[in-house]
């Protein structure tokens, strides 16, 4: 089951970054601020990711 969620979770964090790409090409940001939201994308969607893994954990 952990490596199919961690399957899961790569797919995910992917899909996220293209469209945070996307986001920051269509709005011409600076790089320094583009690091800083791909960061705190990245952080939050790792977040989420683990919260739901440890719930899914305790509901088996």
């Amino acid at each position: 089951m952990a490596i199919g969620f961690s399957l899961y979770a790569l797919v995910i964090l992917f899909v996220f970054n293209s469209l945070t790409h996307s986001l920051c090409t269509k709005t011409k940001m600076s790089n320094e601020k583009q690091t800083r939201v791909f960061r705190t994308i990245n952080v939050l969607i790792t977040i989420l990711l683990i919260s739901s893994y440890v719930e899914v954990l305790n509901t088996l």
